[in-house]
């Protein structure tokens, strides 16, 4: 795997890339849709595919319990079994670390987790994470980290980043031949201590850099800087991912610090929550206006998907929770991160980024 650096903005900083993985190259800044469980919900590969996307995220605790990755070793990897031609990234469980603190013990080992499901034990120690993630047979892994939520003292962020640091070298001896590993920033909303992390994982041989530890809960005016004072300090010749970051207006800020990656949950899970993104901003659907409305909700935010559907029918599939309602919303959304991510690449090799700001304002 490499990452090359085609452009720069000269207004911003933004950057314009391409990292080449083992199953396709990625036009950077990319956006991943997320399929924790090999699927992204309600949509194909297929559909994927037909909007642009090059890359998707994956989730090592999820899969490895359901149906575990002995069993998609034995089908041939991840990218066969969900019939995905392009390149692959999971997740290593560090984000269970803190959305299933509830139902986990951790120590400087790894992380003892009760399955969500069926209640039976998994321990994640970076050794096995990485394992599995190489069974899996992904293009990017991220190494196990600690996550911290917010809100958590200065103490406890300190705390989960020495364990990440702790668990680093691990991460790294457990690869496989040929197994590319990101490294992961963590600090909390503390300069010193992103500064701390970011000269330490710098430091070690990840094949590229991630941001970790945002989008957890905090204000933000408080994420802003964080990803504008980290991703600076990370390598230049190696890929910057902002883990969980989605929102539109925050995507842009991150790429104007130099971000290239991204993933999030929003576009499907705001769309089977009823809201659509436009360029007017996010639209209920559900909402009485459109009841009568026989027509896009916005005709400058109208893709393939949608083009015969008119929004009145829309609502009228979400009111009755019809299955068709939840797809076609997502299709919708998907296209316009698709878009967006798009004209982002564009603007920056184009120079037209104030342009590309005033389209997106009301996103």
């Amino acid at each position: 795997m490499r990452f090359e650096l085609l452009a720069t903005c000269p207004i911003t900083g933004a950057r314009r890339g391409r990292l080449h993985t083992a199953n396709g190259v990625v036009e950077t800044p990319a956006f991943m849709p997320v399929g924790t469980q090999g699927t992204v919900k309600t949509v194909s590969s297929e559909d994927l595919e037909a909007m642009g996307y090059q890359q998707v995220l994956a989730n090592t605790y999820h899969l490895a319990l359901r149906p575990g990755s002995a069993l998609l070793e034995r089908m041939g990897g991840l990218h066969k079994f969900m019939g995905w031609r392009g390149s692959i990234l999971t997740d290593s469980g560090g984000y269970q670390v803190m959305s299933l603190s509830k139902t986990r013990k951790i120590d400087d080992e790894g992380v003892t987790f009760k399955s969500h499901f069926d209640g039976r034990e998994l321990f994640l120690s970076p050794e096995k994470s990485i394992q599995i993630q190489g069974e899996l047979g992904v293009d990017i892994s991220m190494c196990l980290d600690e996550c911290p939520p917010y809100p958590c003292s200065r103490e406890e962020a300190a705390r989960a980043m020495q364990r990440t640091h702790l668990w680093a070298p691990r991460n790294l001896s457990a690869a496989r031949e040929g197994q590319n590993l990101f490294g992961i920033v963590q600090g909390g909303v503390h300069e010193d201590l992103r500064k701390e992390s970011a000269e330490f994982m710098s430091s070690l041989p990840f094949a590229s850099m991630a941001i970790g530890g945002v989008s957890v809960g905090e204000p933000t005016e408080m994420q802003y800087p964080v990803v504008k004072y980290t991703a600076p300090l990370l390598p230049k010749d190696k890929a910057r991912y902002l883990m969980g970051v989605g929102h539109p207006s925050d995507i842009l800020h991150a790429v104007s610090c130099g971000v290239d990656l991204f993933d999030c949950v929003l576009p499907t899970r705001m769309a089977r929550h009823n809201t659509l993104y436009t360029l007017n901003g996010r639209a209920n659907i559900t909402n009485k206006k459109w009841e009568e409305h026989n027509g896009p909700v916005d005709e400058n935010s109208l893709f393939p998907p949608l083009e015969r559907y008119s929004a009145a029918y829309l609502r009228h599939l979400m009111r009755a929770k019809e299955p068709l309602g939840a797809r076609l919303m997502s299709l919708h959304n998907l296209w316009f991160y698709a878009r967006l991510m798009s004209e982002i690449r564009i603007a920056i090799e184009q120079g037209s980024w104030n342009d590309l700001i005033a389209r997106y304002r009301n996103a």
